[in-house]
């Protein structure tokens, strides 16, 4: 296992005093020749994380907004549909007082 310090042999910037035992792994450029990483696309993807972050109680209160909305749409179906109902029993019984009347008309 390839580590650059340890609690018992820290890394020095001295060479004199670093232990020969331990070297940087070489996999890794290390200096002028490493390359620079481009962090635009994370600093994007903070800016959109934040933007984000400020839109969740807007978007909190669209969804609260179209359920209530919802809500309020079942509410008057059923409002109408009661109200439906009333003038049908209503109706039949109209219709049945006229069925009666004609009757008594016919039959006297």
């Amino acid at each position: 296992m390839n580590v650059f310090g340890t609690i018992d042999r820290p890394t020095t910037h001295d060479p004199k005093k670093q232990d020969p035992t331990m070297h940087r792994p070489s996999a890794e450029p290390f200096g002028p020749e490493a390359p620079t990483r481009d962090t635009s696309s994370a600093t994007a993807s903070r800016q959109n994380r934040n933007l984000e972050m400020q839109l969740i109680p807007e978007a909190l209160a669209r969804a609260h907004m179209h359920d209530r909305l919802r809500e309020a749409e079942s509410e008057r179906m059923a409002v109408r549909l009661a109200a439906a109902r009333r003038m049908q029993r209503r109706a039949e019984r109209a219709s049945l007082r006229a069925r009666r009347a004609l009757a008594m008309a016919v039959m006297h």
